[in-house]
Parts: C-alpha cells; sequence; structure tokens
C-alpha cells in the first residue's frame, strides 16, 4: 500500500469480537503497525487484546468515532495508510429494544470518520502524492434482508432490504461510504459478511450463549421454529479475507464474505449440544443429555428466515477461501471456550468493565 517498510493500519472497533482477531491477525505479520480506535462501550473487551498486549507494534486509543476533533487529531499524529472501519454496534436485539445507539454509533459515527478521513487524504495528497490511502469498510450481509429460494444467495449486486434497525443502519453506512467514494473520489472498499463465531465472541450472541447456558444447565432459547437458515464463518478466517480486502482490494469495489456453511439455527444448536456431550461429559443440574435444554421461545419481530452469501468474487478475484469447515470450526470454538473460563466469567459478572479506563496499560 505504501512505499514506506512499515504500514499503519487504523482499525476501529479493535476490542471488539470480530476487531480483535483483525487485530490480532495483522500482528502475526511483518511490518505492520495497528493504531487500535474503540470506545470500550460493553461489547468492547480488552482481555481479547492479551495476546498482543506486549507488541510494540499495537498501540490502543480509547475513542469515539462521533468525537470528529479526536479522529482529526489522531489522523495527524498516527499518518495511517489503511482505515479498517469495524467499529458498530452489532446486536439485532438490542437495536430493536433501543435504536437510537445504533444510529449514533452505525451511522453518525461512520460520517464523522469518513470526514476525517477525507481531510486526511487530502492533506496527503497535496503533502505526500506518492503515498496511497484506502477506506475499508466492514459491513454486514443483513443490509440484504433475507432469501426466498432455496437456492438464491447474496451477490454484490443484490439489492438492500433491512429488516431491523441494526441492518437499516448499517445499510445507511454502506450508503455513505459509497457516496464519498463516488462524489469525493475517497478510496473505499466495502465488505458484507455472514454470521461470525469463533474464540472472544461476546455471549450474548447464538453460539456462546448456547454454550454457556449448556454448562450452566440453563435453558437453551430458540426463536420461532428454529429453521431460519444462516451461513456460519469462522472469525479467523474473516480476519483473513478482511486483511485481504484492506491490502490487494480494488477501490471502489465490494467483496462478499462468506464461510459456505448454510446451517439452520436449531441445527447449530443440536451440533454444539453433541459437542458438548464429547467435550463436556459431566453434565450440570442432573440433566441427562444437552439437547433436554433445548426451548422454544417467541419468534422476534421482523426476523429475517434466511441469509446466503455467494463469495466467488473475492475468491476468484483475491484468491481467498475459508481454512476451517464448520465442523473443525464449531469445535475450536467449543474446546476455547472450555480452556477459556477466565476470559467468559469475568464478561458475565462485568469485572472485565473495570478495566476500560485503563485499557491504553494493560495493551
Amino acid at each position: 500500500m505504501t512505499s514506506t517498510a512499515v504500514t499503519t493500519v487504523f482499525v476501529t472497533g479493535g476490542a471488539g469480537f470480530i476487531g480483535s482477531a483483525v487485530v490480532r491477525e495483522l500482528l502475526r505479520r511483518d511490518n505492520i503497525r495497528v493504531i487500535n480506535l474503540d470506545k470500550l462501550t460493553y461489547a468492547g473487551n480488552v482481555d481479547s487484546l492479551r495476546e498482543v498486549g506486549g507488541s510494540p507494534h499495537h498501540h490502543f486509543v480509547q475513542a469515539d468515532i462521533t468525537d470528529s476533533e479526536h479522529l482529526n487529531q489522531l489522523f495527524e499524529e498516527f499518518q495511517p495508510d489503511i482505515v479498517m472501519h469495524l467499529a458498530a454496534e452489532s446486536h439485532v436485539d438490542r437495536s430493536i429494544d433501543g435504536p437510537s445507539e445504533f444510529i449514533q454509533t452505525n451511522i453518525i459515527g461512520t460520517y464523522h470518520l469518513l470526514e476525517a478521513a477525507r481531510s486526511y487524504w487530502n492533506n496527503l495528497k497535496q503533502q505526500q502524492p506518492e503515498r496511497s490511502f484506502r477506506f475499508h469498510h466492514i459491513s454486514t450481509d443483513e443490509v440484504y434482508g433475507d432469501l426466498e429460494g432455496p437456492e438464491d444467495l447474496f451477490t454484490e449486486t443484490t439489492p438492500y432490504a433491512p429488516s431491523s434497525p441494526y441492518s437499516a443502519s448499517k445499510a445507511s453506512s454502506d450508503h455513505l461510504v459509497r457516496a464519498w467514494g463516488r462524489t469525493y473520489g475517497l478510496p473505499v472498499v466495502i465488505t458484507n459478511c455472514s454470521n461470525n463465531y469463533g474464540p472472544y465472541h461476546f455471549p450474548e450472541k447464538l453460539i456462546p450463549l448456547m454454550i454457556l447456558n449448556a454448562l450452566a444447565g440453563k435453558p437453551l432459547p430458540v426463536y420461532g421454529d428454529g429453521k431460519q437458515v444462516r451461513d456460519w464463518l469462522y472469525v479467523e478466517d474473516h480476519a483473513r479475507a478482511l486483511i485481504k480486502v484492506a491490502m490487494e482490494g480494488v477501490n471502489g469495489e465490494t467483496y462478499n464474505i462468506g464461510g459456505h456453511n448454510e446451517k439452520q439455527n436449531i441445527e447449530v444448536v443440536q451440533t454444539l449440544c453433541s459437542l458438548l456431550e464429547e467435550l463436556a461429559p459431566a453434565k450440570p443440574n442432573g440433566i441427562t443429555h444437552y439437547t433436554d435444554l433445548i426451548t422454544y421461545v417467541q419468534d422476534r419481530p421482523g426476523h429475517d428466515l434466511r441469509y446466503a452469501i455467494d463469495a466467488s468474487k473475492i475468491e476468484r478475484e483475491l484468491g481467498w477461501t475459508p481454512q476451517e469447515t464448520f465442523e473443525s470450526g464449531l469445535r475450536k470454538t467449543v474446546q476455547w471456550y472450555l480452556e477459556n473460563e477466565d476470559w467468559w466469567r469475568r464478561v458475565q459478572d462485568g469485572s472485565y468493565q473495570g478495566e476500560r479506563l485503563g485499557a491504553a496499560e494493560v495493551v
């Protein structure tokens, strides 16, 4: 991306689930400096960055992407070559209960970040015309709504039809990024991904929620009949794909990233139960089988029936394919939660939040 020896990458939301995976993957590579920006809301967890805590190439900044003055200062100070924008409110149920934060962070925050990037890039063109710059916006397949036919797939040209306040806010941010690319010439790329899973996943999400509820002998709540279909993508595969796009993607292009793992929600829960039977056979509360804990609950409003990604473009043009199958990735995920009880216990009891203000010291 640049003529300098070291590439500086801004990662917004870098203490979140996907963001921290991107940070960890970037820092496994040579000649990369990561400037990690995170507001540290409830979903930001510095415990997820312990692996890179001693790296001299990782600089953590507690920052709010709606604070334009601070953003301008950070661009001026660190002079990034690439911005990877992952900071977002992302939980559908929370967006239904309280959409305001989603509008503020996902739309207004993206606007302020785009404006800071545009100002920085305009100055960069004048002062260092040989330097390249890229703004990579990370989005979701939920902006497309849901699919009707069992063989249909989301492509990069599928019309947007968001169903929830969350997906509507992400669709809005996608449109802003494309507009800033077309109107102002800002070098942008966009990726839309399917459902992620893996280590360090916040326990409100389906897979970690089911794992931890099962280990505690609590009900495993499944919306409706559980036949909603999602394409599942292992988070470390996603991180590798995002870095591939950030480094090698074509400006102005969109790339869909999927795991080729379409599963009904009930299939996911049943597979988790089978893995737990094998990996954690000592069950709590005298239950006989983990599947005995499955409970069907009222479906949520506007629940999309099926998502499925056509990831052929990124495979064809950039040579990326997922390394994990659903079976291998899910096994790794269950094993990680069994081996990292200290991490999820601190999330459950809220003690991880106590280190927010000292985040710069621990990373």
